[in-house]
């Protein structure tokens, strides 16, 4: 499948929590693409939803107004020289792959993430994931290196491969992320 042309992005709020959840709920239970057991409530997404808006960017895909995607960027690490570096995610309501959503949420998310001073992005993928591999080296993602066994749900092992790429190309030393 191409584009959908009904696809729009726009900024994620709070008020998009019951959405968010039910778009991550199969993926908790039913796979090991998040390492997550149980999924979140309402007000446990509205919360991640804010913060992720406070200090980083948060966007929802919607399909003639109703959201199917979501994407976010969260702190890669707490030390204060990681304080440019962000991890992002995106989910896609499931049957969606392959029709152009995830890389509209990702440029979107990229786009902010750059105009806040954010310089790379990291990603984790459990492996194998050849859809979301694909995507993210379709969006100029290089592998960095995989974590063996990192994680243990649905009865087995996974390893999490990252990848990581450039945001935006800033001055030396960077100005601080906004």
């Amino acid at each position: 499948m191409g584009e959908h042309a009904a696809y729009t992005v726009r900024d994620a709020s709070v008020d998009d929590a019951e959405a968010c959840v039910a778009i991550y709920a199969p993926y908790v239970t039913g796979t090991a693409i998040t390492f997550e057991t149980e999924p979140p409530g309402a007000q446990e997404m509205a919360d991640r939803i804010s913060s992720s808006l406070q200090t980083h960017a948060w966007v929802v895909l919607c399909d003639q107004g109703t959201v199917v995607g979501y994407a976010y960027a969260r702190p890669f690490a707490t030390r204060v020289a990681y304080r440019w570096s962000c991890e992002v995610s995106a989910y896609l309501e499931l049957g969606r792959r392959r029709t152009g959503g995830g890389r509209l949420l990702y440029e979107a998310l990229f786009a902010r993430l750059a105009d806040r001073g954010f310089q790379i992005a990291v990603a984790g993928m459990t492996v194998p994931n050849d859809a979301s591999l694909g995507l993210h080296q379709a969006l100029g993602f290089s592998p960095v290196g995989t974590y063996r066994r990192i994680g243990w749900k649905l009865g087995a092992w996974h390893d999490v491969a990252w990848a990581q790429r450039a945001l935006a190309a800033g001055p030396e030393p960077p100005e601080e992320p906004a």
